[in-house]
């Protein structure tokens, strides 16, 4: 009994302000996390407070927690483990990119792509939520474990990130998302467009890490049926893709 009152009043003193409705709910929360971490108020070693806790200070989902943490992961401030908590590593960013450098035209096409999908992947995401039968339920676990596998074999896992995505689509029971993404083909994952000589292996396989979480949670959101958890991850998923290859222009 004693453990709960010390967490809330951990929380208090942290001063989060509870979140309005405009926006990205998990954006917010990710901002004022990362500005606590930089600026000292939640120092290096120490564990963040519990997604219960962050929930209650929030004034948010379960889903939007998550989908923060896994913000801060992509800048390598925090690490998490299973009976451990989330722990902060470090109080300044080191975003994980898969690649040193990339073409400016292949940079523009990337974007482009992104910004198609941004339009389409969280609606089909959420009708995937709200329509997949129990054959699509197999299908969606199984492209996921492909992509893991792929991952944990030091691939790229291009072709098994396209099927985990082109999945979801065939999960809408709306034969033209399918269609339509078929059409585009692998060209859609980002990664496909790179040259090897491109690719820095440390930075991409932090990346790919951080690609496998998000596959987590939009998975976990399509199978628990929650549309608007299905529609959010999604789209953060993909947003961001976009800004973290939108830094790729040249300055």
């Amino acid at each position: 009994m004693t453990g709960k009152p010390a967490v809330a009043a951990g929380i208090k003193q942290l001063n989060i302000q509870k979140l309005s409705r405009e926006g990205s709910l998990s954006l917010h929360v990710a901002d004022q996390l990362e500005a606590l971490i930089v600026n000292g108020g939640i120092p290096v070693g120490e564990k963040l407070p519990t997604e219960n806790g962050l929930c209650e200070a929030f004034g948010v989902s379960r889903t939007v927690i998550r989908e923060a943490i896994t913000h801060l992961k992509s800048l390598g401030l925090v690490e998490t483990r299973r009976g451990v908590g989330t722990t902060v590593l470090r109080s300044t960013t080191i975003e994980a990119r898969p690649a040193k450098q990339i073409n400016p035209t292949t940079v523009e096409d990337i974007l482009h792509v992104l910004e198609l999908r941004l339009t389409l992947e969280p609606s089909a995401a959420e009708l995937a939520a709200l329509r997949h039968s129990e054959a699509d339920r197999r299908i969606l676990k199984a492209r996921h474990d492909a992509f893991i596998k792929a991952q944990e074999e030091k691939s790229q896992a291009r072709v098994e990130d396209f099927d985990f995505h082109l999945a979801i689509a065939k999960a809408t029971q709306n034969p033209f998302f399918a269609q339509f993404y078929e059409q585009l083909s692998q060209s859609v994952i980002p990664r496909a467009k790179l040259l090897s000589i491109e690719i820095n292996p440390v930075t991409s396989e932090r990346y790919l890490e951080r690609v496998r979480q998000e596959h987590t949670y939009i998975l976990e959101a399509i199978l628990m049926r929650d549309a608007e958890a299905a529609r959010e991850t999604m789209f953060q998923h993909l947003n961001r893709a976009r800004n973290m290859y939108a830094k790729y222009r040249p300055q």
